[in-house]
């Protein structure tokens, strides 16, 4: 029991130890500092002796070992520990004498912080191995100081595991959020992902963590599981819960004993996870894996925008064109449109002596001419709620109390005749253009419906419309001519002249009435 406690106890820093070490060399490699490289190679060679017997400690022999040669077997023991943790020690002084003539400051600052963590580890040994000879069997507990180096080592070696020479530069880089409450991990983790080509911020636990994604966008979490404040399951629950953050893929560090806690994590929707201590290509190829998964997700969702947009795109020219309660009817699938109304009220109108005019103008003259009147039609008509038929040449058609019907269908149609003949004899005036609208306009029943499978059109046919066509063709010119069943429902609010008896084609008499203007 006691050889498992040891081991425990030191396979953490041990691990710490070998990772910093092989750090130094890719460092050394990357700066093209051959003349350290022969040292920091002995140095490795050292530290993986040591990793070598500390994972040989819970061998059978081992135990028969010491159980045979008692004291003197641990004094053997510790003297295995020291020797190559001396060589890492002895080495790394020499080699940082040469390194003041090198202008090597980071490496040079690694090494103080390799001699540093070799220093409390040769205390730890002494530790551990002293402790020996107060075993009952159930294992021993160490001291408080004690147990805090280990901690210390082993969190730093959950970071300085990943680093590795042999690892490739990652194909994808990104923004990357690294959360872990030991500053060693966070310091190293960075200094790795950033020679990768990565952009890295790093946060000391979840509220912090939580800070900065309100503040940054990233394209991924590495998480730490467990930390004091706000541990990683709680700070991923949050991510997921916010619209903004959840689908910032996120990898959850931890070590091998906490994977049912990760298992939870997956659960709620962590991408992947990364045991302590790191392997580093496993550690580039999850990375580059959630970032792919990352950009995927970006496509996807810039691709449903742009596919948003074209359908708005094609909502909005729908609506252009035809009514909006037509235009859900036909996004629910009917293929037939086509109603009876039977009270609406159409109107025509016709610019009088505009065939004249057009020939003296240029054809630009023209269509902008057209434009400005027919927008300021359609603009008085989406304003008073007329449904806009269509427009042939210069005359133009509306229809009130289509596809919904309103009670003031005929009130609010010569209400817009009203405002299309100020709309011209204002634009005549600005133009001087001796233009004239004439305008015809009757009630009744009609049916309305689609026809056309290509540039399709909303329509209304019937006897009203025909009607109201023959009211303008035998109006005048600036006046609002309407038929008897129009006048009748218009009168509380119009002024009309006198009856007057007209001879429509197909009708024969009848009696019809110009507007005068608004009661007062």
């Amino acid at each position: 029991m006691w050889l498992a406690n040891l081991r425990q106890n030191l396979i953490s820093p041990v691990s710490a130890v070998v990772g910093l070490c092989e750090f130094l060399e890719s460092e050394a490699e990357r700066l093209t500092l051959k003349e350290a490289a022969s040292d920091l190679n002995r140095i490795s060679q050292a530290a993986t002796e040591l990793s070598v017997f500390v994972d040989q400690l819970l061998h059978p022999r081992m135990a028969l070992k010491l159980t045979v040669s008692g004291d003197e077997g641990v004094k053997r023991l510790r003297h295995d520990l020291r020797t190559p943790m001396n060589a890492i020690k002895g080495y790394s002084e020499m080699l940082l004498e040469d390194l003041e003539d090198l202008n090597a400051g980071h490496l040079e600052l690694d090494l103080r912080g390799l001699l540093k963590h070799t220093d409390s580890l040769l205390q730890e040994i002494d530790v551990l191995a002293s402790l020996s000879d107060n075993q009952s069997g159930d294992g021993f507990k160490i001291p408080e100081a004690s147990q805090d180096a280990a901690e210390m080592f082993a969190n730093l070696a959950q970071s300085i595991r990943s680093i590795d020479p042999v690892a490739e530069t990652a194909s994808l880089t990104g923004t990357i959020l690294v959360v872990d409450d030991v500053e060693a991990n966070r310091t190293l983790l960075a200094r790795r992902l950033e020679r990768d080509g990565h952009q890295v911020w790093t946060a000391d636990g979840g509220y912090s963590a939580l800070e900065k994604l309100s503040q940054h966008a990233f394209d991924l979490v590495l998480l730490d599981l467990m930390m004091p404040d706000l541990n990683g399951y709680d700070v991923l629950k949050r991510l997921k819960e916010n619209d903004d953050w959840r689908d910032i893929p996120v990898i959850m560090i931890s070590a091998f004993d906490e994977i049912e806690s990760v298992a939870r994590c997956v659960e709620i929707g962590a991408e992947d996870y990364l045991p302590k201590p790191f392997n580093p290509i496993l550690l580039q190829a999850r990375i580059n894996a959630a970032l792919e998964k990352g950009q995927w997700r970006e496509r996807e969702r810039l691709y449903l925008f742009q596919m948003e947009a074209e359908k708005q795109k094609y909502k909005d020219l729908l609506h252009s064109i035809l009514p909006q309660k037509i235009v859900t009817r036909l996004n629910d699938g009917e293929a037939t449109i086509a109603d009876r109304h039977d009270d609406v009220t159409v109107l025509f109108s016709d610019m009088v002596g505009f065939t004249e005019m057009s020939a003296k103008l240029s054809p630009a003259q023209v269509v902008d001419y057209l434009n400005r009147v027919f927008s300021g039609f359609d603009k008085a008509a989406s304003e008073l709620g007329v449904e806009k038929i269509k427009t042939i040449g210069d005359a133009y058609m509306a229809a009130a109390g289509v596809p919904d019907h309103r009670n003031d269908h005929a009130e609010v149609m010569v209400e817009l005749a009203c405002r299309m003949l100020s709309q011209v004899e204002a634009l005549n005036h600005e133009l001087d253009y001796p233009m004239h609208l004439r305008i015809g306009v009757h009630s009744g029943p009609v049916v309305a419906g689609i026809i056309g499978s290509h540039r399709f059109l909303y329509d209304v046919w019937g006897d009203t419309v025909n009607f109201a066509s023959r009211l303008e063709t035998t109006g005048a010119p600036g006046r609002i001519q309407v038929s008897e069943e129009t006048a009748r429902r218009v009168t509380h609010c119009f002024d009309l002249t006198d009856p007057m008896d007209v001879r429509i084609k197909g009708k024969g008499q009848a009696k019809t009435y110009f507007i005068t203007g608004r009661k007062s």
